[in-house]
């Protein structure tokens, strides 16, 4: 080391050593909007595997990526009301390989439980896909013909009425808890961690009740469950004879769960005009539209930005619902503005 009398000195040129490293490593992990995708991407369903949600996806990630000319793999994450998706793209490179299908429960979650990620800070919109609604089955079996019945029964066995939903805090979870307290019946919430796990319990009659998504139809369709009731704002098509909670007199009845694809946040505008045009192509393929169509979901699109808009939108209203069940316990951290 004794050549650095020529006027550079240690500290300068350790200094100079890092910023070239430094410069290597941005140089070996970034790559040009342009090229990508250069690999395969990772689409992160936070929901079992099988169930509709997991199929709807799987099905929508493969044509994506024959739009992309890259696979787009499914990787699971079920559990905490699929919440799981948040930490994951919060962690991840805003690179474009890590992307996460959305659900509702994502912009509820940090108004429920202290977390360190905040889905509106942490996250990018790319693009919505659809949406479900949601409705109270029981046994094909089942004594009960009708949510009156069920709710008659629950209200003179207390603590003795199981029903079961798709996880604590989940929309499914919520809905049924608004018609349990407008009628002052004290039941068991039994969560599981997807629809076709809660199906079966339900159709096996382990649980006297069951509230899920529209992921349901093809236990219905197969003469295994029977559909007391709809969380829509209209009657199903699929289902014109089955009353919605709200014309059986529950002002708040409707509810619904509207999800979409998303990115960590910082991904560059050029990767997401990519991503969102391959998904949108992606969505009305005739494919994807029948598949979804099994499940009694349309198709909801919504651009990056209208998405960005929406879901804003979505977590004041998810705040008030969770203030009126008295289960807001905590405020995510602002969403950054820059």
């Amino acid at each position: 080391m004794h050549g650095l009398d020529s006027g550079l000195s240690r500290r300068q040129l350790l200094a100079a050593l890092c910023a070239c490293a430094g410069a290597g490593t941005s140089m070996a992990t970034t790559e040009p909007a342009t090229a990508f995708p250069s690999r395969p991407i990772t689409l992160i369903v936070p929901w079992p595997a099988g169930g509709a949600t997991d199929i709807t996806m799987r099905i929508l990630g493969d044509l994506a990526g024959r739009q992309l000319g890259q696979s787009v793999v499914v990787e699971n994450r079920p559990g905490a009301a699929g919440t799981l998706v948040g930490p994951a793209l919060r962690s991840a490179t805003p690179d474009g390989y890590t992307l996460g299908q959305l659900p509702l429960t994502l912009y509820r979650f940090p108004f429920q439980q202290k977390v360190a990620w905040d889905p509106l800070r942490d996250i990018v919109p790319v693009i919505q896909i659809s949406g479900v609604t949601f409705g109270v089955l029981v046994p094909e079996g089942s004594a009960f013909q009708s949510l009156a019945d069920l709710v008659k029964w629950g209200r003179a066995n207390p603590e003795r009425l199981t029903v079961g939903s798709t996880g604590i805090g989940t929309t499914a979870h919520l809905a049924m808890e608004e018609v349990m307290a407008a009628e002052a019946v004290s039941y068991i919430h039994v969560p599981y961690k997807g629809t076709a796990d809660q199906m079966l319990a339900v159709a096996s009659q382990t649980l006297m009740a069951g509230v899920n998504s529209t992921g349901f139809a093809p236990y219905v369709e197969s003469g295994k469950l029977r559909l007391l009731a709809v969380f829509s704002a209209q009657r199903s098509k699929r289902w014109p004879a089955v009353p919605t909670i709200k014309e059986l007199g529950y002002a708040n009845g409707v509810h619904n769960s509207p999800y979409g694809i998303g990115a960590p946040a910082g991904l560059d505008p050029l990767i997401v005009r990519k991503l969102h045009d391959a998904f949108k192509v992606a969505m009305f393929d005739p494919l994807h539209l029948q598949e979804i169509a099994r499940y009694d979901q349309e198709p909801a699109y919504l651009g990056s930005a209208d998405y960005a808009r929406h879901v804003q939108e979505v977590s004041v209203r998810e705040r008030q619902l969770l203030a009126r069940l008295g289960l807001g316990l905590f405020q995510p951290a602002p969403a950054r503005t820059e």
